[in-house]
């Protein structure tokens, strides 16, 4: 039986930097499923969907083919073919991902396929609603946060590293506004699970936070012996 780790959160919370390193840590494979709904959501950008009919929706996602693949224990991202994983962290790409994914076609799609994926070996899964809805089985769920200030301080560092011009007032206003979407949409929102361990990184380190999650699945694992 393979063991399943459910990782929620809102963004900016560091799910993504943190379940890779104890993934790895681990030897467990790690999904991002927030990359797969990236990966949708620039497909309907590029056929300038609009998302609010259902009908174009449905006629868009039939065009639509997301594919997941390994190399050397990094996950890559598929578009109909097409290896999209530099192509889907664009602050566009995620308001479109994260409107798009609160559409029951959309999640359709790809519960699925995450599901089938965490039947076949252990697996580390991050996303909005893993524990709560995707992997409601899992051995270990973690609700990770951190106050909007922190989250905010950290995507600004982010895109001013990479040269991009950056208003932390503005970044912070979406970071709400993402969080309101996110846990108010009527399909799948973003809540801790009852059984879910809530870790608040604010003022912690990825070290710090890799290692409570590395512990807490140790825990878990002994149990189960």
């Amino acid at each position: 039986m393979s063991f399943k780790i459910a990782i929620d959160g809102p963004a900016g919370a560091g799910k993504s930097t943190i379940a890779k390193r104890a993934a790895a840590e681990l030897g467990f494979l790690y999904v991002d499923t927030g990359a797969m709904y990236r990966a949708i959501a620039l497909g309907l950008l590029r056929m300038k969907t609009d998302i609010s009919s259902g009908e174009a929706l449905a006629n868009a996602l039939s065009g639509i083919e997301v594919g997941l693949g390994y190399e050397n224990g990094t996950q890559k991202v598929f578009l109909n073919g097409e290896d999209v994983s530099p192509l889907i962290r664009t602050e566009e790409v995620g308001k479109m991902a994260s409107s798009a994914a609160s559409k029951p076609q959309v999640r359709m799609k790809l519960t699925q396929l995450q599901r089938e994926i965490a039947e076949k070996r252990d697996v580390l899964m991050d996303g909005r609603d893993i524990g709560t809805v995707i992997l409601p089985d899992a051995q270990l769920k973690i609700y990770l946060t951190a106050s909007v200030e922190t989250r905010a301080q950290r995507r600004y560092r982010e895109l001013c590293e990479k040269g991009e011009k950056a208003v932390l007032e503005e970044i912070a206003a979406d970071i709400r506004e993402r969080d309101f979407r996110d846990m108010n949409r009527e399909t799948a929102p973003l809540r801790q699970a009852e059984d879910a361990v809530r870790i608040d990184s604010s003022d912690m380190t990825v070290e710090e936070v890799t290692g409570q999650i590395v512990s807490l699945v140790r825990e878990r694992q002994g149990t189960l012996c």
